[in-house]
């Protein structure tokens, strides 16, 4: 082709008419209403519907027929629902009546299992012995005996100095403010050791002695000297009975004589005397604790008065420290005391030194606080007990206390 081309010739462009149907249409004209063509039930020869004359179909060869309004009413294109009957009533659930209320179960009340009384040791020679066996006290050793040996040596001089660093010295015997109960050489005998670990009960009164208001003719225990030694305007009077002359445990009781003469028996407590027991010849240093019939005028203490109506002196110098002769505390033995007048000037403090039988017969004999242990010489009960013992002693009935051993006192 070089250089040259053909000219292509395309044929003129005419549009391509529309098919013409078979149903002639008729033109509207301006303003005229768009008429519903009809249709004819029947076909034409050639199967084409035959037109109406005015160009539209006829339907079921009836004329047309303009729409009427809708009218109320049920829809005949639309089926009606079906009315079902109403069906049965069921039956309406029946009400249950509660259940019975079961009775309680009875209790059934059962016997008690007898009880088995103990079956008795046998007797004999070997069990009596085994039944009054005695498990012997530990000797305490160590620094008591070291501090009482110091102590001992005091002791035989006669005296003791006690009270605080700020507080006077008191020169005083070893029976009344020194340290009591320091271990000694001089101990006891085991038998009597073993009596004084009885416990000790007061005499007991003639039944037949005893009025409806406990009140008895005569203090149980007391013989005729010992009665005849109680001053007559007396109405009080402290009974400390040991049940051994070589005991150092005791009872402590308190007596009022009625108006009649009468005796009444206040409460009975425990308490301790000298290591070694009683004696009715009481010397400096022998641990026992004098037997007779006392006065008891003068009351004092570290502690402050309890309400007593005795003279009472509150000293700092009523203190005592160390142990006694089984290792008990001796602090706060002196917290209370009531001095026995032994050997002592009346009228005057528990701690007046002076000696009217000089300082070979011993002094400072006291009631005082127990320290659950032997005394040089003291009777010592429980604490609550002598403040009690301290408020109730009253100058106006002259009490007096009969102390010493039951077989001593019976004479």
């Amino acid at each position: 082709m070089s250089g040259s081309h053909r000219a292509t010739t395309y044929p003129s462009y005419e549009p391509i008419p529309e098919p013409v149907y078979g149903v002639p249409q008729q033109p509207y004209g301006a303003g005229e209403p768009y008429q519903q063509p009809v249709r004819q039930d029947h076909y034409g020869e050639y199967g084409q519907l035959p037109q109406a004359p005015d160009g539209y179909f006829e339907a079921y060869e009836q004329p047309f027929q303009p729409s009427q309004p809708y009218a109320a009413g049920p829809d005949p294109l639309v089926a009606p629902e079906p009315v079902y009957a109403p069906g049965p009533a069921y039956d309406v659930e029946p009400v249950y009546a509660p259940e019975s209320v079961y009775d309680a179960e009875p209790v059934y009340a059962f016997e008690p299992e007898p009880v088995r009384q103990p079956t008795p040791p046998p007797v004999g020679a070997r069990a009596a012995a085994r039944g009054h066996r005695r498990k012997a006290k530990k000797k305490r050793h160590g620094k008591a005996v070291m501090a009482g040996t110091a102590l001992l040596v005091a002791a035989t001089a006669g005296w003791y100095t006690v009270g605080q660093d700020d507080a006077k010295p008191v020169a005083a015997t070893a029976d009344g403010p020194g340290p009591e109960g320091v271990s000694t050489p001089d101990q006891p005998a085991p038998a009597a050791r073993a009596a004084a670990d009885r416990q000790t009960q007061p005499p007991a009164a003639d039944r037949s002695q005893v009025r409806s208001d406990g009140s008895v003719a005569a203090i149980p225990g007391l013989g005729a000297d010992f009665v005849a030694k109680i001053p007559a305007e007396t109405t009080q009077v402290v009974l400390a009975s040991g049940q051994d002359k070589n005991g150092n445990k005791n009872a402590v009781t308190l007596w009022t004589r009625t108006p009649e003469g009468r005796w009444l028996a206040g409460e009975t407590w425990q308490g301790h005397n000298g290591n070694n027991g009683w004696t009715a010849d009481h010397n400096e240093g022998d641990l026992r604790s004098p037997i007779g019939v006392f006065a008891l005028t003068d009351a004092g203490g570290r502690k402050a008065d309890p309400g007593s109506k005795l003279p009472y002196d509150k000293d700092p110098s009523f203190v005592v420290s160390g142990t006694g002769f089984f290792g008990d505390q001796l602090a706060g033995s002196f917290d209370y005391v009531v001095a026995i007048n032994y050997n002592r000037v009346p009228g005057n403090s528990p701690l007046d030194p002076r000696r009217p039988m000089g300082a070979k017969k011993g002094g400072g004999i006291w009631i005082h606080v127990d320290h659950d242990g032997p005394t040089h010489g003291c009777v010592s009960i429980p604490e609550d007990k002598m403040a009690e013992l301290i408020r109730t002693l009253d100058p106006a009935a002259h009490p007096v206390i009969v102390m010493g051993d039951a077989t001593s006192l019976s004479v």
